[in-house]
């Protein structure tokens, strides 16, 4: 077993998972504090709002042991990578949309990671379907995060 595949107890990886969705709220915070652009305000304020619904997932699932859902995990949620095209930078005051964009295409991108490596990890393990599952969610949010930048930033005319 190499050290990617890493799996953890029920416990520890819902604990694991909640530090990340805080960690990710935070990051969102402090961007959300720094920028005087409405819109580019605004959307970081929807992904902060997601990362508190998945913080609040993880810690109902603590409490009650088990974990909600999980059985639409079929097919894979496609991306972009834009993250790869797009260079991650500090935000700024002045910063717009456009930044305000990346920076969550390259959050959202780092949490996809964690959980991608984290469900291979438990794969057939209890807490395997949990991270499927948010793997997924990260995806969906990454992937719609591409399109919107895809629509306002990479269009043809």
């Amino acid at each position: 077993m190499d050290n990617n595949q890493v799996c953890y107890t029920f416990d520890a990886a819902l604990e694991m998972a909640i530090t990340m969705e805080e960690e990710g709220f935070r990051n969102y915070l402090s961007a959300i504090r720094l920028l005087t652009n409405k819109g580019a305000k605004e959307l970081l304020r929807e992904n902060a709002l997601d990362e508190l619904d998945h913080k609040h997932q993880l810690e109902k699932a603590l409490l009650d042991g088990r974990m909600e859902g999980g059985d639409d995990l079929d097919k894979p949620v496609p991306t972009m990578h834009l993250d790869y095209l797009l260079k991650k930078e500090e935000l700024g005051p002045q910063s717009g949309v456009r930044e305000a964009l990346i920076y969550a295409i390259h959050l959202e991108k780092g949490a996809v990671d964690f959980y991608g490596k984290v469900s291979n990890g438990c794969a057939g393990a209890p807490m395997g379907k949990l991270f499927a599952q948010l793997h997924k969610d990260e995806s969906r949010h990454l992937q719609a995060l591409e399109d919107l930048y895809e629509q306002h930033f990479m269009t043809e005319n």
